[in-house]
């Protein structure tokens, strides 16, 4: 089956550079095959033209017919795999899980939890006014439903 021999490509892709990983695989009907990959230190054009090359030097079009994309994992795309928290430690991400939605900065990963640190005004515990508090959340990456980094310019 296509997508097996597409699937045992990527395997070999990956481990000549290890540093890159798998979003998302598709492989349609009509043979279109859509790689989507991302790395631990991003992806260059030339990590997509290695990926591509291994895929396409390695199917016959003669015994099938196919067509192939290779992308890299766009900034509008959410984070899918604890893997790609670690590459965004230090960068401002919206998460949102079932019971909130918090901004804030990324500033540790563990393997089944991530940590968010914020600022927030309050109102002072005594008096009128209000001041500037900082904020910190543990999330277990299991509860959260989307994770997207927001780029700021």
């Amino acid at each position: 089956m296509l997508r097996d021999r597409v699937e045992n490509l990527l395997e070999e892709a990956f481990e000549e550079n290890n540093s890159l990983f798998l979003i998302e695989l598709k492989v349609d009907n009509n043979n279109h095959i859509s790689v989507i990959i991302d790395g631990d230190e991003g992806v260059a054009v030339s990590d997509c033209i290695a990926v591509s090359r291994k895929i396409e030097h390695n199917l016959d079009r003669e015994e099938e017919d196919f067509s192939l994309e290779v992308a890299s994992a766009g900034v509008s795309q959410p984070l899918t795999l604890p893997r790609q928290y670690k590459k965004n430690i230090g960068r401002k991400l919206a998460v949102t899980t079932s019971k909130e939605k918090i901004e804030g900065e990324l500033v540790s990963v563990e393997d089944e939890a991530i940590t968010l640190k914020w600022k927030t005004r309050e109102p002072k515990p005594v008096g009128k006014g209000k001041v500037t508090v900082t904020k910190e959340a543990v999330l277990p990456i299991e509860e959260i439903d989307e994770a997207k980094v927001i780029i700021t310019f």
